[in-house]
């Protein structure tokens, strides 16, 4: 039998995924964006390698390494810039030119179109478009080897 927190913060959780299709994504500040993004985005690489791959997870974890880091995403996004919409190419855009504090191992570049690519990835999750959403991820995942 589950504990009464346990339930309240399950219930919690199920709501708010339940609402985040009632969220205006487009006027989302951007490194919100780029956070939930991040996240989503690590969650599709993570289930791409498990489904594609018989890897220890150390190798998977290695391999997810690899391609969400600011190079890669960077390499990712350039898959896909010349399929963008042009509401996507301003979310990219407000992602990328958000001041934030670039990491030390990070080429500032790639960093900032990373970033941009992850408010994107989050601007479509949060706006409830999947079907597009998995269109460009497949163009990634279909490429990965050059990545």
């Amino acid at each position: 039998m589950e504990s009464k927190a346990s339930i309240n913060i399950c219930d919690r959780v199920c709501e708010s995924f339940g609402s985040a299709g009632d969220v205006d994504a487009y006027q989302t500040a951007p490194l919100t964006l780029a956070y939930i993004g991040d996240t989503i985005y690590d969650l599709y690489v993570r289930t791409y390698f498990i489904s594609t791959t018989k890897h220890t997870v150390a190798r998977l974890h290695s391999l997810a390494v690899r391609m969400v880091c600011a190079s890669a995403q960077a390499k990712a996004f350039s898959l896909i810039n010349d399929i963008l919409t042009e509401k996507e190419r301003c979310v990219f855009k407000r992602g990328k030119n958000t001041h934030s504090n670039v990491p030390k191992n990070a080429d500032t570049a790639d960093y900032r179109i990373a970033t941009g690519f992850e408010a994107l990835i989050g601007y479509l999750y949060l706006s409830g478009q999947d079907e597009r959403l998995s269109e460009l991820l497949s163009v990634i995942f279909s490429n990965i080897k050059e990545m």
